[in-house]
């Protein structure tokens, strides 16, 4: 479970990284529009695997897989 989380995850850095990447290089190269799209989607890439990983940890607690543990509290 943690394994799956941490890879979604990376994947959102990873989308991110590359829109700004896209981004950095505008205006260098004389397709711009190419540009564009390609940050678009990884925009795009990035907010469907937010919301992909919001669902499955929303499905994963229904089900029992994970659990909330809270904030330990010392006294």
């Amino acid at each position: 479970m943690k394994i799956v989380i941490v890879l979604v995850l990376l994947g959102i850095v990873a989308a991110l990284a590359s829109a700004g990447i896209l981004m950095l290089r505008r205006g260098q190269h004389a397709s711009e529009d190419h540009q564009d799209k390609g940050m678009a989607r990884a925009l795009a890439l990035r907010v469907a695997l937010s919301i992909g990983l919001f669902a499955f940890l929303l499905l994963a607690w229904y089900l029992g897989w994970i659990r909330p543990t809270g904030i330990p509290v010392s006294t």
